[in-house]
């Protein structure tokens, strides 16, 4: 799973050409059988945090203070880290090529499968 956050926000909105080339590279990913699904997020403004700490629960509503605010994540089915950074780093560089001044990071993280609850696992 790759989610992504956003460093550095231009006052402009997303140029076409990014949205394009944001569409044509998922349609790759696609045909290739490694894109599983993608979405936008919505501002932590309209979120809710819920904590288990000594034993009590709290519920915070957003928005929190996060220095970056995640905005989309992206689903991929990849044989190894090493794809999943190849698909990761494709997707930035759409964003430092098309759209000047936006700055961000995307992290990549493993999802559990059956097999990492298996016996003896």
């Amino acid at each position: 799973m790759i989610t992504l956050k956003v460093t550095t926000q231009p006052a402009t909105p997303p140029p076409a050409e990014l949205m394009e080339a944001i569409a044509t590279l998922g349609q790759e990913a696609t045909a290739a059988g490694v894109l599983l699904d993608t979405n936008g997020l919505a501002p932590s403004a309209e979120g809710a945090r819920v904590e288990l700490v000594g034993g009590k629960l709290s519920v915070t509503d957003g928005p929190f203070a996060e220095a970056k605010e995640l905005i989309s994540y992206a689903l991929y089915q990849v044989r190894s880290k090493e794809e999943a950074i190849e698909w990761t780093s494709r997707f930035l560089k759409l964003h430092r090529d098309l759209w000047d001044g936006w700055e961000g990071e995307a992290d990549i993280r493993r999802v559990f499968g059956p097999e990492d609850f298996a016996p003896g696992a």
